[in-house]
């Protein structure tokens, strides 16, 4: 076969200095025969890599990863600078294998002879002895896919590949490298100190070094290996946006039809879950601010051509805004930093309520490289429309001086008569559009295209016009929260079932009864999968109610006639805390003694930071998703009792917190907080039901669990 000619450095040597190095050199028809055969791939990759310098018997690896001794490239150094050979299937009797961070190394101890190739009963019995000897090393001897499990000596798995198996980043290149060298045997491998993956390091033995991208730990080349890296990671689901696309929101509708509180709530949605960057431009506000002190009463609003001159003026106000929004330059973005855009989404809050209107705006938007999508609101329940206007209108703005409100209600009505003189429903098929028919009950959409468009129209189709209320408690202290561990699935300690038994009490007297008539309301409760949520709620009981006093919405005879279990629990995993991974069980001062880096990290980007094999808050945004659309369709209260990591999320998106800052949003023990969100803001109320005493309070965590 064909064979690897090895000759004597002599002085020279290798770069490094090494007495025993030497050149080697492989002819092509070699490479050719043997490139195709998977188990000397990455072992030919090594030798390419190398480009005929330096090879020690401690860097001819092979990237496979089920912790076979690879037969392929057998350890031909010898320390006589002698000829040795490369077979097809051998292996030097005495070569012995080491896996750090997934590459396996195979070194010769010199002796001079060739590896035996055919098979035989000592060759099988080198093989063992090598399997014996990388087990020693942390590698497995045998078939299989090797994964060290993880544990606290080091936060990072010892053999994760950082761009897979069998890539160039896996193999070693440096020459005279620490690690296995010549003249060792197996026994004198298994005792080799491990490469130093300590903070104070830098890097290891394979040139390897540790850095945090977007909040992941993970082991990274030294520059000189990997001169061009890429530099920006991935989006995570949480913060994508839609990247590199600009959208248009036009509302369309009647006044008091809930298009304000369809936009304000979707621009938190688009910004906190899909990371975009989210402005509603409210026609109404420029007027207000364009008129100063002069008032518009429903007389402004009738159909002439001075005040639509001067209507139309405010729109155009508010369109220049939006679009110098769209395309301005924005330094405060993460990403943007990074030369990438994680999309912008522009909402023009407006009646828009004739064709020629929106054929306007379509036209001024022309050109541009964006979406447009109008979404209109259809209400035909006056029941409805009456608690719009009494709940935002007649307390907006524009009457704030007003002492009768009953006037002020009267002229709203006036200028929806004035507005339904001229309306046009929107049927324009060259438009994109979605109609919500009575707060989702019928949707219509049309011409509806893109990744984001879609989640648009998801979202809506959840939303209704009411004004549900969201109780949120963290569970009763648990006994790792006594001991100051984040994590775990513990139980409950004596103050947390104490805290239990409050809550049970507090659902029966105030959560479940209407707050106007004492009358039992439906209300629903919601859990982790972790068991200390599941007892802090097991005193709650659940009685059979009638729906009857469910919502302001009127319920169908079926309704009527269906038993409603009160706060039937719903275990979600989707609630549980963020997975702290190998810190899982720890306390924050053996997380900073044992991973002073990774504590470092967490400090310096908090919302981004992802616990080795763990999550960041990035990642439980994704998975709150699909649960924060569920909330958004109920219409009964909902308590979840929950974690606090996971509740600051829920807790910053409901009141409209920006997320870099919902990773300090305080939820304390003890306490259950009452949220109802309204069209401009959310009112917040806070009540603890329990007070501890000093015996019970422990090592409290307060920060992630």
């Amino acid at each position: 076969s064909p064979a690897v000619e090895r000759r004597a450095a002599g002085s020279g040597g290798c770069d490094d200095g090494s007495p025993l190095g030497s050149a080697v050199t492989m002819d092509e028809e070699f490479l050719r025969e043997f490139a195709g055969k998977s188990e000397l791939t990455s072992a030919l990759k090594t030798v390419r890599t190398a480009g005929g310098g330096c090879v020690h018997g401690d860097e001819a690896a092979s990237g496979r990863d089920d912790g076979e001794i690879p037969g392929g490239l057998a350890g031909a150094a010898r320390g006589d600078a002698s000829i040795g050979r490369v077979g097809p299937a051998g292996a030097h009797p005495s070569a012995a294998a080491s896996r750090v961070t997934g590459v396996v190394v195979v070194a010769a101890d010199g002796d001079g002879e060739d590896g035996d190739e055919d098979g035989s009963p000592a060759h099988a019995a080198a093989l063992e002895r090598d399997r014996a000897a990388a087990a020693r090393l942390g590698g497995v001897g045998g078939a299989g896919h090797a994964r060290s499990s993880p544990g606290r000596g080091s936060p990072f798995p010892s053999n994760d590949p950082v761009d897979g198996p069998e890539s160039p980043s896996q193999l070693s290149n440096h020459a005279g490298g620490p690690g296995v060298t010549l003249n060792q045997s197996p026994s004198d491998l298994s005792n080799q100190p491990a490469a130093s993956t300590s903070p104070g390091a830098g890097a290891n033995s394979l040139g390897l070094s540790r850095r945090n991208t977007h909040g992941g730990s993970s082991f990274t080349l030294a520059a000189e290996d990997n001169p061009t890296p890429q530099s920006v990671p991935p989006p995570t689901f949480g913060d994508q946006g839609n990247i590199g696309e600009k959208h248009v929101l036009v509302m369309v509708g009647l006044p008091a039809r809930g298009k304000t509180h369809m936009a304000k709530r979707l621009c938190q949605y688009l910004r906190f879950f899909h990371g975009a960057r989210t402005q509603v431009f409210n026609v109404g506000s420029y007027r207000r601010k364009m008129m100063g002190k002069t008032k518009a009463d429903s007389e402004f609003f009738r159909g002439n051509g001075e005040n639509d001159a001067l209507r139309k003026s405010f729109a155009r106000a508010a369109l220049k805004d939006l679009v110098d929004f769209l395309f301005q330059e924005d330094l405060g973005s993460n990403l943007e930093q990074r030369a990438s855009d994680s999309g912008r989404v522009a909402i023009f809050d407006a009646t828009n309520t004739t064709k020629e209107r929106r054929e306007w705006i379509r036209s001024q938007l022309d050109g541009l490289p964006l979406k447009l999508l109008f979404i209109e609101s259809v209400c035909t329940d006056p029941d409805i429309i009456d608690r719009n206007i009494w709940h935002v209108k007649v307390n907006n703005e524009d009457y704030t001086t007003e002492a009768d409100k009953k006037r002020a209600y009267d002229d709203f009505k006036k200028r929806i008569e004035n507005y339904e003189a001229v309306y046009q429903p929107i049927d324009e098929e060259h438009l994109s559009f979605i109609k919500l028919i009575n707060c989702g009950k019928k949707v219509e959409i049309n011409n509806i295209h893109g990744f984001l468009c879609g989640r648009i129209v998801q979202f809506l189709t959840n939303m209704h016009a009411t004004h549900q209320t969201i109780y949120l408690t963290r569970h009763g202290q648990s006994e790792y929260n006594y001991q100051g561990k984040i994590g775990g699935d513990s139980g409950l300690s004596m103050m947390g079932e104490k805290y239990a038994l409050a809550l049970a009490e507090y659902c029966v007297d105030h959560l479940t009864r209407d707050p106007t008539t004492g009358e039992p309301r439906p209300c629903r409760l919601w859990t982790s999968s972790l068991q200390r949520t599941i007892l802090t709620a097991r005193h709650i009981p659940h009685p059979k109610v009638k729906p009857v006093a469910c919502t302001g919405f009127s319920t169908t005879k079926h309704e009527r006639n269906k038993d409603w279990i009160q706060m039937s629990p719903r275990v979600l995993r989707n609630l549980d805390e963020i997975y702290a991974g190998v810190c899982d069980g720890m306390t924050y001062d053996e997380i900073e003694a044992n991973y002073p880096e990774e504590f470092a990290l967490r400090n310096e980007n908090k919302l981004g930071y992802r616990y080795p094999r763990g999550e960041s808050y990035l990642d439980v945004i994704s998975r709150l998703d699909p649960l924060i659309q569920e909330l958004e369709s109920y219409q009964e209260p909902v308590l979840i009792v929950g974690h606090q990591g996971v509740l600051r999320l829920i807790y910053a998106y409901f009141t409209g917190v920006d997320r870099t800052e919902a990773c300090n949003a305080s939820i304390p023990l003890n306490t259950v907080i009452k949220l109802t969100p309204k069209t401009h803001d959310c009112d917040e109320e806070r009540e603890v039901l329990y007070v501890p005493t000093r015996e019970d309070l422990g090592a409290i965590v307060e920060g992630d669990e």
